[in-house]
């Protein structure tokens, strides 16, 4: 999915069936939180902040990103930087001058804990041309902090290249992204690495919802009609809350839990039939999300939420770039002088990502699950219009996906 000299991409799973892929292309030159916020947050937050810029420009599309393999991919690159190249990730990323790869090791080895490892899946990958002249001490860094494995290409066959790279994506991602690059995304003249961070997370609901449940019901799409979709059901007990917005529009925030209990699904939906969900969405940032666990609260409720399958490719230039991450992408300023010896610069920063959800989280996955019985009506939560859901891994904070769903 890029082209040009470095390419790095990072990629990512299944929500209860969810993958990502994000690719950043490198190429060589033709000529606020309430308490101190943890390196998930910190990287999360800036993920966060190019899924509203993309979100704004897609109001009525289906939209899927992983904040943490957008700053996982630029923590990749972070250690080959130099001066005011340096500086713009670190300060976008709120990551301290030195020695944050320490906290980044740590963070990458919670997220790949064997309490995880059922769960999520976080490989990483560096694709280099045949004779590019890498420093030692990037490549160190890459192999301690993201367990990172190297390997050399011909990137002057890119027909071959790409395939390579796209078996790699698709056998990490089991099988979700077939395809990340095309062969004319890369350049055999001046493609000189590609970098790919692969996070693939499959998470079964704790509480499952019993498929003969599931019934088609209407949905309010984003677009202003209404469709016939399959929405699951249970009625269990369900962490809930009310939130609002700085402007006093109130939204639901509710938790699905998946097992193990370290990872959740939070869904915000507007109150009100008639706000649009671009409202709620446009004030949320991981302190928004940490408030979010002092609102919520056990309560027995009748859930129904769509079925859902969601997919986005976004270019994240535009969104880094807005963002105060711009020399990486210019060809006269990119400063990689601790990466390579041979002046390079990203021409191409990608993200792919798909999520499916259903009565078992995955596809082919069973649980069971005692469901509680009310003994007076309990009230009902109808996810019927467009809603907002993130996929957060509780004991850091970071967010593996967010998405918006105009329409099921």
């Amino acid at each position: 999915m890029q082209d040009c000299s470095l390419y790095l991409r990072p990629e990512m799973g299944l929500s209860s069936l969810l993958c990502l892929c994000v690719l950043v292309t490198l190429c060589g030159h033709r000529g606020v939180l309430s308490q101190a916020p943890s390196y998930g947050e910190r990287g999360s937050d800036l993920g966060l902040q190019v899924f509203l810029q993309v979100a704004r420009s897609r109001p009525q599309e289906n939209v899927v990103l992983s904040p943490h393999g957008v700053a996982s991919i630029l923590g990749m690159l972070l250690p080959g930087t130099h001066g005011e190249t340096r500086r713009q990730l670190l300060t976008a990323l709120r990551y301290k001058k030195n020695g944050p790869y320490k906290m980044l090791r740590k963070l990458h080895k919670t997220l790949t804990a064997k309490s995880n490892q059922d769960i999520v899946t976080i490989a990483n990958a560096m694709f280099s041309q045949q004779g590019f002249p890498m420093e030692e001490a990037f490549m160190s860094s890459s192999r301690a902090n993201f367990q990172c494995e190297s390997r050399t290409l011909d990137f002057t066959d890119t027909q071959v290249a790409a395939a390579t790279i796209n078996d790699w994506v698709n056998n990490q991602t089991k099988g979700h992204i077939p395809t990340l690059v095309k062969a004319d995304m890369l350049d055999g003249a001046l493609t000189r690495l590609v970098a790919v961070n692969a996070i693939y997370f499959k998470g079964l609901w704790k509480s499952r919802f019993q498929l003969e449940n599931t019934k088609i019901r209407t949905f309010n799409a984003g677009d202003g009609n209404a469709y016939k979709v399959p929405m699951m059901s249970q009625l269990s007990v369900f962490n809930i809350g009310l939130a609002s917005t700085p402007q006093g529009l109130n939204y639901k925030v509710i938790e699905l839990p998946y097992h193990g209990n370290s990872i959740s699904m939070l869904i915000a939906l507007p109150s009100e039939e008639d706000t649009p969900l671009d409202d709620v969405i446009a004030h949320i940032s991981t302190a928004t999300i940490q408030s979010w666990t002092k609102l919520l609260h056990q309560r027995k409720v009748r859930l129904l939420l769509p079925k859902f399958t969601a997919e986005a490719e976004v270019d994240l230039r535009a969104s880094l770039s807005a963002l105060g991450i711009t020399d990486i992408f210019d060809e006269g300023k990119a400063d990689f002088r601790h990466l390579s010896t041979e002046p390079v610069y990203v021409s191409k920063a990608l993200q792919k990502a798909k999520i499916e959800v259903n009565e078992d989280g995955t596809k082919a996955a069973a649980a069971t699950t005692a469901i509680l019985m009310a003994r007076s009506s309990p009230p009902w939560v109808i996810v019927d219009r467009p809603f907002l859901f993130l996929i957060r891994h509780n004991p850091t904070g970071t967010i593996l996906f967010m998405g918006q769903v105009n329409q099921p």
